[in-house]
């Protein structure tokens, strides 16, 4: 183990093993000691914007709806790109099922406003003393719209109060039916843009995994993994690293633990290009692995491989639980949530929000469908002693599923070869 990290030690400076071209970012660091970094495909454009927005009016005419409602966040942003922040007074992007697309804001905010948004569209605004809710009534009205107003999942609950009182004519319902059924199903092009994510992210564990060294905390090889992830062009999210028990406990704890002989590192990162997100996992041991490091670890990877085999289109989401739940308590974990063992889901939705719809856990029996992207991370939780996660993100095409990341080969070699992103990342079974 120690002869390969110092084998590492000396490719580290480089990551040209990748095969990919220079960034397009501005998020690189000139001055970083990565010799490459890797091209990012051109974020989404208006006109793929207000392709979504059509199908979103398609889809609220089939349920119904008059239109829809949305707050600042990343639903806001995939139907408009405006980046804009919640706060006490509401600003929404109110669409209705037939017509253009209006923004309601605070009047005083509505110079900042034009300077945030990217698409033309219609701004609306209301004073203090006025009803930013009649507002979205009086949009809906003037598009001569019937039916119920959908609410994205995020919107707070006083705006679904203010729209009872304020639009007594239409109930307020959830908008997940045309929202969520659109974002969970990703185009092409978004999954360019994860796979960009991906191989940021792979690209820059594999820059500081012969970095890490005794006596770091958990914080200083994070700090790590967000300076490579910056020079590679890449925009962090998320650096978690888990040293020796803080690995039994999936987020960690409070007490700091340092690297050290025989200690378990359990790394969980991400970064957003463009707005598309990252989630990958990786645990190992610095030094040597014993054998019920071993026997966690090898576990862990066949749940993952269980993950793969069950995710088929048309499969009930939650059956991939259940199959991975089944699985572990053949080999003593659990069973169910029991630790030592899984004691969260096996996966969740990925894409501009690092956890979105679907949720691989056993309640959820929608059928897979081409698109849908997820976290594959059946994990292997022992309190008071150590944790294993290894965690790649899948995308499902006709053909069944496909890794955005090849899995890790082993407890000693768990970030594998550098490779540039591909079709070719298609499961293979280490059964």
């Amino acid at each position: 183990m120690n002869s390969r990290r110092d084998v590492l030690k000396s490719i580290a400076m480089s990551t040209t093993a990748l095969g990919i071209g220079a960034a397009s970012s501005a998020n690189a660091d000139p001055q970083s000691d990565a010799k490459s970094t890797i091209t990012l495909p051109p974020p989404i454009s208006n006109a793929e914007r207000g392709v979504r927005i059509v199908q979103a009016q398609a889809l609220m005419q089939e349920k119904g709806l008059a239109g829809i409602v949305i707050e600042a966040g990343t639903s806001m942003r995939y139907f408009s790109d405006l980046a804009w922040r919640q706060s006490s007074r509401l600003t929404a992007l109110v669409i209705p099922s037939e017509g253009d697309p209006v923004v309601i804001t605070p009047a005083f905010e509505e110079s900042k406003l034009h300077k945030l948004m990217v698409m033309d569209m219609e701004v609306r605004t209301w004073n203090e003393h006025e009803s930013p809710f009649a507002l979205i009534g009086g949009v809906l009205d003037d598009r001569e719209v019937i039916g119920a107003i959908g609410l994205e999942r995020t919107t707070r609950f006083f705006v679904a109060e203010g729209l009872k009182s304020d639009v007594p004519g239409r109930e307020s319902v959830s908008a997940s039916p045309v929202v969520s059924t659109l974002r969970q199903i990703k185009t092409t092009r978004e999954l360019d843009l994860m796979k960009a994510a991906n191989a940021i992210t792979m690209a820059a564990y594999r820059e500081i995994y012969p970095q890490v060294e005794a006596g770091m905390a958990g914080a200083d090889i994070g700090a790590l993994m967000t300076a490579a992830t910056r020079a590679l062009g890449g925009t962090p999210v998320f650096t978690l690293a888990l040293v020796g028990e803080a690995s039994a406990y999936p987020h960690g704890s409070k007490k700091v633990h340092t690297v050290s002989e025989g200690q378990v590192v359990l790394m969980d990162c991400g970064c957003d290009v463009h707005g598309y997100k990252s989630d990958i996992s990786r645990t190992w041991v610095h030094g040597e692995a014993t054998a019920a490091h071993r026997r966690v670890w090898d576990t862990t990877r066949r749940g993952q491989d269980i993950v793969m085999q069950m995710a088929q289109i048309g499969t009930p989401i939650g059956a991939i639980d259940e199959a991975v739940r089944n699985y572990y308590e053949s080999q003593g974990w659990g069973p169910g949530y029991t630790l030592p063992g899984l004691s969260h889901r096996t996966g969740h939705g990925i894409g501009m929000d690092v956890h979105e719809d679907q949720f691989v856990v056993l309640s959820n029996r929608t059928p897979l469908a081409t698109g849908m992207c997820f976290s594959n991370e059946p994990g292997i939780y022992l309190p008071g002693k150590f944790g294993v996660r290894t965690e790649d993100c899948v995308y499902m095409t006709e053909d069944g599923p496909k890794l955005f990341t090849s899995h890790a080969p082993s407890i000693d070699d768990p970030m594998g070869e550098a490779r540039a992103p591909d079709d070719s990342l298609i499961w293979r079974s280490t059964a």
